[in-house]
């Protein structure tokens, strides 16, 4: 039967849930992506969950599709939820519009999809654009044979005696063991003058001495890691260390494929396919500037054409499917540096950076000054340009104050440029922020706001009917100033007053839904530009790669903890706060994030520009200070202030948010 024309009968339970469904399908793929689908036949569909995005390969598609039809064309575009079909004729695109609609198909991993398909005109989809390999990137196919490949497996003992310094260590994501020199994950280094008993593993010996009179590496390295991933495990984008190690880097990839994704600070992100057997080699640009990192799935987009093995996965929509990942084994080789990185890209290296970065704060007095440096004096040098991201305001929190009475009082505590001053014309709302030259942002715009500190607020206790705190509290240091914060908000509220709190999450996925933050790219003129702000809403900044490889777990605080005083961060004491890559998930809670400043709104730049001299963008870039909250935290310290209640507790789009009332 013919899903768009039915028959004058009454529509079944079955069928009502189907159109239902197909409508929503429409929807979503209008809303979300653009495409416009049409109420008449024509030769193209578009096939709603069955794409790449959520685990349907072409090896499984295809088939369904051709016993309805001679396919011209299935384009799979990377990593979403949808294909595009073109029949020969109409009518085979109408017998697969009526046998296929509302099917079920299963995926790689064994669960059912339903699938809905639509009409459309002509099949669409954002261009990747032609790409290379990153300067000083190659890979080398079958540089070793699948005999010393097994030998190699096979010299790795996961089981061994704990007492071997070799020993594993089991991180977060994968297994890992060191030869020749540990690497040490709590400051991203190695003790130069503390090499491991035995070197490098005899096996390696012949094999990098090979390498080397062949031409594919130029130093013979001394350090060795070697990590095993399972099938859903990755590691975080990263730059190793400059201080660390020596120009090249290798890596031999071992058991089975991968595909890499190496980033550039101006967002380019280009992956690249590592054949089993295959040996990566990063030197120049491709060793300092770019990150690199393995995306944790159990399928990656890969080309469908045998003939292509490694280098980079092309645009090409019509010849991607997926390729489940096995259990990868990698060698990574380095040489350990035994004088100061003098590279081209002084902005990423730590030995050239004119100032290290601040350490963790272990008192009040310490936290002041990390946030008077990375927040206070930041928001002042950056204002302009960041008033010029902060323009549309957030439905939850617009829903919130449109919903106050008419009359009521209405403090917005580290109200920034304004934007949600102007809200609710019914309201008196009154604005304060630490930033000078944000506060004159307001009162060009006619806004009623002061500068003062969210510690101390110059307003009587007791004179709010509501408060609103978006996007603060996270940049206090310490969990003892957050609560603080906290405090101060209350003070402010009258009895039956509400609060409206946002912070930054850890979690930039929840629910199997990536935030704003992670998904949106969006381009410019050509160029992909980056939002490192999970709470803006067209903030573009470039990232600045992180100099480490750490993994972190968020562990949930319970109420004694902020009652006793105690941060709920791991013991950091004298740990360099990490910095963070935009555009990638938070591996750490207390972090500094980038922001690339655009125009000449500064007076002087904090830091040297990316890339070489002659070459780079001179835009400036600084860094403010985060504690990005863990589920459940921002909660467990509202719980603590006395007097109050907990209205509501929400995630939304990359943010942890509150509203509670003064009892």
């Amino acid at each position: 039967m013919d899903r768009n024309h039915q028959s004058n009968g009454k529509l079944g339970k079955t069928e009502k849930k189907f159109l239902r469904k197909q409508n929503k399908a429409r929807h979503t793929l209008l809303r979300h992506e653009g495409i416009e689908t049409v109420s008449y036949a024509t030769q193209i569909l578009v096939v709603a969950n069955g794409g790449l995005g959520n685990g349907v390969s072409r090896n499984q598609l295809l088939p369904e599709l051709e016993k309805l039809g001679q396919v011209d064309a299935l384009l799979m575009p990377p990593n979403k939820p949808y294909s595009f079909v073109t029949y020969k004729t109409i009518e085979e695109s109408k017998k697969a519009y009526v046998t296929l609609n509302g099917q079920k198909i299963v995926d790689d991993l064994g669960q059912k999809i339903i699938l809905y398909l639509n009409f459309v005109e002509k099949a669409q989809w954002k261009e990747l654009g032609l790409q290379a390999l990153p300067p000083g990137l190659k890979v080398v196919e079958e540089i070793i044979s699948s005999e010393d490949e097994k030998l190699l497996l096979e010299s790795v003992n996961w089981t061994e005696d704990t007492d071997n310094p070799n020993f594993q260590k089991s991180l977060k994501h994968r297994r890992v063991k060191h030869f020749g020199y540990e690497f040490h994950y709590e400051n991203n280094n190695v003790h130069k003058d503390k090499p491991l008993p035995g070197g490098l593993p005899d096996i390696c010996d012949s094999m990098l001495e090979k390498w080397l009179k062949e031409g594919f590496i130029r130093h013979k390295p001394d350090q060795l890691t070697v990590n095993q991933y399972e099938p859903g495990h990755g590691i975080p984008a990263h730059i190793d260390t400059h201080s660390a190690f020596e120009d090249e880097i290798i890596s031999l990839s071992l058991g089975s494929e991968i595909v890499m994704d190496f980033k550039h600070p101006d967002g380019v992100t280009v992956p690249v396919m590592l054949p089993r057997r295959s040996l990566l080699v990063m030197t120049g640009e491709s060793r300092y500037l770019w990150t690199h990192g393995i995306t944790p799935r159990k399928f990656d987009t890969v080309q469908a054409s045998k003939g292509h093995k490694s280098g980079i996965i092309t645009g090409d929509v019509g010849d991607l499917t997926l390729s489940k990942r096995g259990i990868r084994t990698s060698f990574t080789f380095r040489k350990v540096r035994q004088t100061p990185c003098d590279c081209s890209y002084p902005l990423v290296c730590d030995s050239q950076m004119k100032e290290p970065p601040p350490s963790f704060p272990e008192s009040d007095k310490e936290a002041l000054q990390l946030e008077q440096k990375y927040v206070h004096q930041v928001y002042e040098e950056i204002a302009g340009h960041f008033s010029s991201t902060r323009h549309t305001p957030w439905p939850h929190i617009v829903e919130f104050l449109k919903a106050l009475p008419s009359g009521s009082l209405v403090a917005d505590v580290g109200c920034g440029n304004g934007k949600y001053l102007g809200i609710n014309k019914e309201l008196y709302m009154v604005g304060c922020d630490r930033s000078q030259n944000l506060v004159d942002i307001c009162r060009e715009r006619q806004f009623q706001a002061f500068v003062c500190d969210a510690l101390a607020v110059p307003v009587r206790s007791g004179s709010c009917d509501a408060c609103i705190s978006i996007a603060v509290i996270h940049h206090f240091a310490t969990a003892e100033r957050r609560m603080a914060a906290l405090q101060e908000l209350a003070r402010l509220l009258r009895p039956g007053g509400k609060a409206l709190i946002y912070v930054w999450a850890m979690e930039q996925e929840y629910k199997k839904e990536k935030s704003k933050y992670l998904r949106e790219n969006r381009t410019s003129q050509g160029r992909q530009e980056i939002n490192s702000d999970p709470s803006a809403e067209e903030q573009f900044v470039e990232p600045v790669p992180d100099t480490g490889h750490q993994d972190s777990a968020c562990s949930v605080p319970s109420i004694n903890d902020f009652q006793k005083g105690r941060s709920n961060s791991k013991e950091v004491a004298n740990c360099k706060l990490p910095i963070h890559t935009n555009r990638t998930s938070f591996h750490s809670q207390d972090l500094l994030v980038p922001w690339h400043l655009k125009g000449n709104a500064s007076k002087e730049k904090p830091t040297e520009p990316f890339g070489p001299a002659g070459t780079h963008d001179p835009s400036p870039v600084f860094h403010r200070y985060y504690h990005v909250f863990c589920e459940g935290e921002l909660e467990a310290a509202c719980q603590t202030l006395n007097n109050v209640s907990i209205l509501q507790s929400y995630y939304d789009q990359g943010n942890w948010c509150v509203i509670l009332q003064k009892v």
